[in-house]
């Protein structure tokens, strides 16, 4: 009852899951989703602007798109995998297409191309302000109708299982993983592949965009069985989330700016001028730290999008979701500035992967946020996140197929967990602690501004912790509560190296320490072994 068979398991339902379970399937492989709540919750849901892609190519080109990506990320990025993507993106757009999704239209009944922070062109497919659930709407009805996909809901991935840990190879092989079910039961999957898509890590910090999901499961699950994390310390913090008592975690996306919104201060005076020659359409890093500079300066608690210069015809047409949730509000945006304040966003490194999803790890493949491909570099173009999940989720799947027809010899049965020795002491005001500490300490320390004694605090407050989980871990019966915070601790601390080893600023990294450029250009690289 305990031990489930598959040809392939994949961990997560966003996009990417989605995306490649399909695929998978279509092919006649046998495929169990995991996902940690619904299959409908996850960052991709909530991705407001759309996919970048050139469509356009009499005002646009491959070449602007790459330049672009390129700038945005401080030249950190892998030009060839920028390539990749970018060269890739149209056939991704009519992918989505074929299979039915709404992209919104002009007046011609072209694709209504939207322009975002970053871009020199608009080409940034959307479906209105909601093209995460459109997308997801699309994806889920043709997942569960399909009988060779079975999804399991509510779900938490606890750690995978490689073949050399329990001496039934000796060869680093992911054979499965350790799943806890909705009951408290843990169940154990064995499969061919295992596919991580589990998207970002924006819970790690105190204040984020992401949905409650996004606690860094799967940077932490692949760190654990050997994957290298990349370029950790590039966390993005989006510019303008919504600033309310009663709402939280409300994205106002890019696309507002790029549709004429300017940022201003309480006084009404816009100040992003002072920053970049974009203005309000600067990259997402500078926005973010000259709001963070002007509440220091000020004292006050958010800053304001104005887009009272649009009409509210316009504003209803082109962003309904967010026309309703800020009247829904008290927020009338075509009358009243917008309040808003940066949180926690993307992480432009992760998991080290090629383009294709590829690990060091036989059996261990990475699709979406969770994979550092070498796009994004040091801070992520707008709508480059929807592009890369596309284009990667179609070529992990190939990689996924050719590994597991390569690989036909016969999976031997891993041993169940085991909580034999273990405590129902149930103290979960100590888990509470803990969680609240961590990601307090993270966003006063290593958020948006860092320095060197600010990293150093982070790193000895986090040591202290991580022996308090350490004993909860082994000591106690497993649950959701403590799977995340054994996470989030693992994450945060990949995140603090991270940063350490980076001796210079460079886009969504910036340490007062080191606030110039390095004329070298490279990548930062933890290790399990530095760590675990």
């Amino acid at each position: 009852m305990n031990r489930i068979h598959t040809d392939v398991l994949i961990i997560g339902s966003g996009l990417s899951g989605l995306s490649s379970a399909l695929s998978l399937a279509l092919k006649g492989k046998q495929i169990l989703l995991v996902t940690k709540e619904k299959i409908d919750i996850s960052n991709s849901a909530n991705a407001q602007g759309g996919i970048a892609s050139v469509v356009d190519f009499s005002l646009d080109s491959f070449e602007k798109h790459i330049a672009d990506t390129m700038t945005a990320g401080c030249h950190l990025n892998d030009r060839d995998a920028v390539k990749f993507f970018v060269e890739n993106g149209p056939d991704s757009i009519n992918y989505f297409k074929d299979l039915g999704c709404k992209f919104s239209k002009d007046n011609y009944g072209h694709l209504d191309l939207g322009k975002e922070g970053g871009h020199s062109a608009r080409r940034v497919v959307h479906a209105g302000d909601m093209t995460g659930q459109e997308l997801i709407a699309t994806l889920k009805m043709a997942v569960l109708k399909h009988p060779g996909i079975s999804v399991l809901e509510d779900h938490t991935a606890i750690d995978l299982i490689s073949a050399s840990k329990f001496l039934l190879s000796d060869k680093n092989r992911i054979i499965g993983a350790y799943v806890l079910d909705p009951g408290g039961n843990v169940l154990t999957v064995v499969s061919r592949a295992v596919l991580l898509a589990t998207g970002g890590c924006g819970k790690v910090y105190l204040y984020t965009s992401n949905p409650g999901v996004t606690s860094g499961d799967g940077v932490a699950i692949g760190f654990r069985a050997g994957v290298p994390a990349v370029n950790m310390e590039m966390i993005q913090f989006h510019p303008t989330i919504l600033f309310h008592e009663k709402v939280t975690s409300v994205l106002i996306s890019e696309a507002l700016r790029g549709e004429g919104g300017v940022l201003i201060k309480k006084d009404g005076k816009s100040f992003m001028e002072n920053y970049h020659p974009l203005k309000s359409l600067a990259p997402r890093d500078i926005v973010a730290r000259a709001i963070d500079h002007e509440l220091k300066k000020s004292g006050d608690d958010c800053v304001f999008l104005d887009m009272t210069n649009l009409s509210a015809g316009f504003l209803k047409g082109r962003f309904p979701n967010l026309f309703n949730i800020c009247l829904n509000a008290g927020i009338d945006m075509s009358v009243d500035p917008i309040p808003v304040v940066p949180a926690a966003h993307y992480m432009c490194g992760g998991l080290k992967s090629t383009p294709t999803g590829q690990t060091e790890i036989p059996g261990l493949f990475l699709s979406g946020e969770i994979a550092c491909t070498g796009l994004h570099g040091a801070n992520r173009l707008a709508s480059n996140s929807l592009l890369e999940v596309a284009v990667m989720s179609k070529y992990v799947a190939k990689e996924i197929m050719t590994y597991t027809e390569e690989y036909s010899e016969i999976i031997p049965d891993p041993p169940l967990w085991s909580e034999d020795t273990v405590s129902n002491k149930d103290e979960n005001v100590i888990l509470k602690q803990n969680w609240d500490e961590i990601r307090r300490f993270m966003w006063n320390y290593v958020g948006i501004v860092r320095s060197d004694k600010r990293l150093d605090r982070a790193l000895a407050r986090l040591n202290l912790i991580k022996h308090e989980i350490y004993e909860y871990y082994w000591n106690f019966k497993i649950s959701r509560d403590l799977i995340e915070l054994r996470n989030i601790t693992l994450v945060a601390e990949i995140i603090i190296r991270s940063a350490m080893k980076r001796k210079e600023s460079r886009g969504l990294h910036f340490n007062i320490d080191y606030p110039d450029l390095s004329k070298v250009v490279s990548d930062t690289l933890v290790v399990p072994e530095e760590i675990l």
